[in-house]
């Protein structure tokens, strides 16, 4: 049998700190290939990925599971109290930087597609598509893979993506969909001089306070079906002007929009370019935008692929498993061109923390829910 308990060891050992491979998509080359997969190193722009396949493309249904393993950087290393690639264990917990997120989900999905494959050929083929570059850019990652899928002729029919999902208890909630999630970044250009002199000047900083005021009182929606209400956060407003009689020339802000799938990054642009401009009209200020889209609302409606992760989750958890739309955004997002997809993995409470750490019994408990998974995929 694969242990997956030993094989995210291996992989935290690895320091894969976006965009470095260290090592980790090596090492699932060397054991998928050993196991029958094959192999091809997808990389792009310096971002390593890994595609394998065991099966026919012809032959049945393929199923595939996604996950990353690069890890977010370790911070302070002086406020760790393990090595954060050491793969150390203490009172039934695993620690190192990639532990939740997730070098254990790759470990489990790799351990339960060995495993299966060797005890019960499937009619139908199994593909691990395995990137380097979900925590970075995210533009070479994943995405490549993708691309790589449609010039090869390569598919997948359905997938799990391996991300941590359950905030506290192990199987508590899967993923059914994500909240699209835009940055939009704005200028506002007046005209600079003595505050004793406000006339000879056009601040920027009243319509900055009227444009941001309007923007966060504004309700986007009451929520949809699968979705809570879409939220706008203010994120930063950046004048940098240290001198007290000086009205500044130009002002900056951000704001980021998680949106529902009652709206698209189109509309959202142009409402926000619609109140930009009301803004710069009634306040002679220039007011410059522009808008960064990390992925699009989707929803991969319940149905027979969210029904049997959910029930495999509660036969080896005994939880049933809530259907979520909730959190950031993961790779979900282009896999969803492709084919259904659902996401479940381990409780995430560390993830990117100091001291990060997996409970190494959820490790076995994910690979026999993946496994089951498998097994009632091409049963």
């Amino acid at each position: 049998m694969t242990d997956p308990e030993a094989l995210t060891a291996q992989l935290i050992r690895c320091p894969s700190v976006t965009p470095v491979e260290g090592g980790a998509l090596q090492l699932l080359d060397r054991v998928l290939t050993g196991a029958g997969f094959t192999t091809t190193r997808v990389d792009r722009n310096g971002t390593s990925n890994l595609f394998a396949r065991w099966g026919g493309q012809t032959n049945g249904r393929t199923f595939g599971f996604n996950g990353h393993t690069d890890v977010v950087p370790v911070g302070d290393v002086d406020a760790w109290t393990v090595d954060p690639f050491g793969a150390e264990v203490k009172d039934g917990f695993m620690y190192g930087r990639g532990a939740t997120d997730m070098k254990s989900g790759v470990a489990a999905f790799a351990a339960a597609a060995i495993d299966f494959i060797a005890d019960t050929p499937p009619t139908g083929s199994i593909v691990l598509a395995i990137t380097g570059d979900e925590e970075g850019d995210a533009t070479d990652g994943t995405v490549a893979l993708l691309d790589w899928m449609d010039a090869h002729g390569e598919k997948i029919d359905h997938c799990l993506v391996g991300e941590p999902t359950s905030p506290n208890t192990m199987g508590e909630m899967m993923k059914i969909g994500r909240r699209g999630s835009m940055t939009a970044y704005f200028t506002l250009t007046g005209v600079q001089g003595h505050s004793a002199y406000p006339h000879r000047a056009n601040n920027p900083l009243p319509a900055m306070a009227k444009l941001i005021d309007r923007l966060a009182s504004h309700e986007l929606d009451r929520g949809t079906e699968h979705f809570d209400a879409s939220t706008l956060a203010v994120t930063t407003i950046d004048t940098g002007n240290p001198a007290n009689n000086v009205i500044p020339a130009q002002s900056r802000a951000t704001v980021n929009i998680r949106f529902n799938d009652d709206h698209t990054s189109d509309e959202l642009t142009g409402w926000l370019r619609s109140v930009a401009d009301e803004v710069a009209e009634e306040t002679g200020i220039k007011v410059e935008m522009r808008t960064q889209v990390s992925g699009e609302s989707f929803i991969t409606a319940p149905g027979e692929l969210s029904s049997m992760i959910s029930d495999a989750v509660e036969a080896e958890t005994g939880v049933k498993p809530e259907m979520s739309t909730s959190g950031g955004t993961s790779d979900a997002r282009f896999v969803k061109n492709h084919c259904p997809v659902v996401e479940f993995g381990l409780v995430g409470k560390t993830m990117h923390q100091v001291d990060e750490r997996v409970e190494i019994s959820q490790i076995h408990q994910l690979k026999a829910i993946y496994t089951r998974i498998l097994k009632e995929y091409f049963a």
